[in-house]
């Protein structure tokens, strides 16, 4: 779903690790990551969730995450010729296949609250060591969506979608609460950023992500530079909670 980062695995060997972890001991003095975020993304519209994690810290040739369950890991190892040149920075996101193929509560169940371990071993063969609590606290979907007051529509494959003039305010209510369904449900939050993301795919495909500072009354305009009468729209509105766990809602417009 996301279209904030890349990772392109040209060098990197991925391995979900059933075996007891290995290559960074617990004994001794480790480095920590600078850092060291693994945090859970809802697509409230589409559907889905999925397990993201960025990792960042000194040059690094392994790096394994895991849970409480030692045989819970993934691996990470670097080939080729980046072997000697070391990673810095790891950002991934796993599949997020829909909830009719795996419900809410079995990827929570293979994902489970609790303190995550992030080891590595650098290329000159110290260790890295943080760990990072994932929480089953999501944002309540960003609700009374409105197109310089006219309500958006439920997703992007309604027909007719909006007629929208510029210029283009989209506003919404503030998020304070947990989701009402999905994970830790009936809670306040401590919400520390809206992330708008604007797509277009005419006359020349652009993505444009902007956050923002959590307000009484969010909105974001529009800027007229990105649009045009006649185009296409489509614009995703993520609500981030203090974990890093964030919950997304998507829609499109036409402008007028």
């Amino acid at each position: 779903m996301s279209t904030r980062r890349q990772l392109t695995p040209v060098f990197v060997a991925l391995v979900f690790a059933v075996a007891p972890l290995t290559w960074a001991g617990s004994g001794g003095n480790s480095i920590p990551f600078d850092e060291a975020n693994v945090f859970l993304e809802l697509n409230n519209t589409d559907g889905d969730l999925g397990l993201h994690a960025l990792i960042d810290g000194d040059a690094w040739e392994k790096l394994e995450i895991c849970g409480s369950s030692k045989s819970e890991a993934l691996k990470v190892k670097v080939k080729g010729k980046l072997a000697k040149q070391g990673l810095t920075e790891l950002f991934f996101e796993s599949a997020e296949p829909p909830f009719d193929e795996l419900p809410p509560d079995q990827f929570l169940q293979r994902f489970p609250a609790g303190t995550y371990r992030i080891e590595g071993t650098t290329i000159e063969g110290d260790k890295l060591k943080s760990t990072d609590e994932l929480t089953h606290l999501l944002p309540a979907p960003p609700g009374n969506v409105r197109l310089s007051g006219t309500p958006a529509v439920a997703n992007c494959d309604v027909v007719p979608l909006p007629m929208i003039a510029e210029p283009v305010v989209i506003t919404w209510d503030a998020v304070t609460t947990s989701h009402p369904t999905i994970g830790t449900t009936s809670a306040s939050i401590d919400l520390v950023a809206y992330q708008v993301v604007i797509e277009r795919a005419e006359p020349t495909p652009l993505v444009v992500n902007v956050e923002l500072a959590p307000t009484p009354a969010p909105q974001f305009q529009i800027p007229s530079e990105l649009i045009a009468p006649g185009q296409q729209i489509k614009f995703e509105i993520l609500a981030r909670e203090a974990s890093g766990n964030q919950t997304a809602i998507e829609s499109c417009f036409l402008v007028m």
